[in-house]
């Protein structure tokens, strides 16, 4: 037994190497300067995620970072699904999604690659997740907000549609969300966080 517990130690942290490798991967500065468009990072926010990637213009790549960063999400779940392997995988992928080791540690704020992951662990919570974004994005033209208000609510429709690990999971997402969202918590306070459409800001999960 102590054999098969050092093994299943190590297929965790296997698990987690693997998802935050994954997860780490840039799409969306890879996708600008393959289009010529340069450094994302310099741009804007400065962030690798898709909000910034459609301040490039560009709704295709904007598009396409969201399906790629929320991809690496669902594939850190599903290839090491078996026990919670996969749970450990899709938090350690949203981990380097916001810290890529390639990146000093600096990139996004994890949206897409956490609806990624929610989708994979529980369809309907992610299903959920992401029509929150869309009509909280629509009524109040707040980006950080509809992704705050989309995440906040999974740990709740969890406990409603999955079982106990996997609301440990949303749990944990929500405060990462929360901790990575904190200047722009302050600037809805105050009443300076840029809208959907404001010169300088377009929306979409980062």
């Amino acid at each position: 037994m102590p054999e098969a517990g050092t093994a299943l130690t190590w297929w965790y942290l296997l698990a987690a190497a693997a998802g935050y490798l994954l997860g780490s991967i840039p799409f969306g500065l890879v996708l600008t300067r393959t289009a010529g468009l340069g450094d994302i990072r310099r741009l804007g926010s400065g962030n690798i995620g898709a909000t910034n990637v459609l301040r490039t213009g560009s709704k295709a790549l904007a598009a396409a970072t969201v399906v790629l960063d929320g991809g690496k999400g669902a594939v850190a779940v599903l290839a090491l699904a078996p026990w919670d392997a996969g749970l450990v995988a899709g938090f350690a992928a949203v981990i380097g999604h916001n810290f890529p080791v390639w990146l000093r540690f600096r990139g996004g704020k994890g949206v897409a690659t956490t609806l990624g992951v929610l989708l994979a662990v529980a369809w309907p919570v992610g299903l959920l997740a992401c029509l929150t974004w869309l009509v909280v994005a629509a009524v109040f033209r707040y980006s950080s907000l509809a992704a705050l208000v989309a995440i906040m609510a999974t740990p709740f429709t969890m406990q409603w549609l999955a079982d106990g690990p996997r609301i440990g999971l949303a749990a944990a997402l929500t405060v990462l969300a929360i901790v990575r969202h904190q200047a722009n918590i302050r600037r809805l306070l105050k009443g300076q966080e840029l809208k959907i459409g404001a010169k300088g800001m377009a929306g979409g999960p980062s």
